[in-house]
């Protein structure tokens, strides 16, 4: 299960110390990580990504003051772009010989006519995008909106991304969706830091 959301803030530094304060309260949510991307070009735009044990702490939260309080905490000016849903595949092209942390990540939220079509196009095209430079794609689905997903894919380096984004695959109709309406531009970030939280 996990919570996403991608917003602008004027100081994306201000990101990490808040969460980090806030650790307790991720816990009482059900929280066991979180992971904050910020953007490779677009400045102050970040993309946090709250892992979480179950579904029906989501559905409180998002119902609740909390999001939006530390939204305002760390000055978002907009309503930002929120996705809580869960994974539903996750192709990954070779495993890394030595773990790390990942390179240049692509994330876009978008509707998408079935995702079990989406799902089965992605694996049969799983060649194609190895050869693209795409290491990892991980597939979740909403939890209120059974056509809207949120697509993460892992890349080397920015110069891959910039390359995907600009010549995706054919497999990848999400690409074409991603901005339209509510839904926020692709985002393009490196890692910025994880946290992990431990419950009782």
């Amino acid at each position: 299960m996990v919570i996403a959301s991608d917003y602008r803030i004027p100081d994306p530094t201000r990101v990490w110390p808040l969460l980090e304060r806030r650790k307790s309260a991720l816990a009482d949510i059900g929280a066991h990580h979180v992971l904050v991307y910020t953007s490779t070009h677009d400045y102050g735009r970040v993309l946090v990504m709250i892992g979480v044990h179950s579904r029906e702490p989501i559905v409180e939260l998002l119902r609740s003051r909390v999001f939006f309080d530390w939204f305002d905490a760390v000055g978002v000016d907009d309503i930002p772009a929120v996705f809580a849903g869960e994974i539903v595949d996750r192709f990954v092209a070779v495993p890394p010989s030595t773990p790390g942390a990942p390179g240049v990540v692509v994330a876009a939220i978008a509707s998408v006519d079935d995702v079990s079509t989406l799902t089965a196009q992605v694996g049969s095209a799983m060649d194609r995008f190895t050869a693209a430079g795409v290491r990892k794609t991980s597939v979740f689905q909403a939890f209120d909106d059974d056509h809207e997903v949120l697509i993460l894919q892992e890349f080397e380096d920015e110069e891959g991304a910039r390359r995907w984004i600009e010549h995706p695959d054919a497999a990848a109709q999400w690409m074409s969706r991603a901005g339209v309406g509510p839904y926020p531009p692709v985002f393009v970030g490196q890692f910025f830091d994880m946290m992990r939280i431990e419950t009782e």
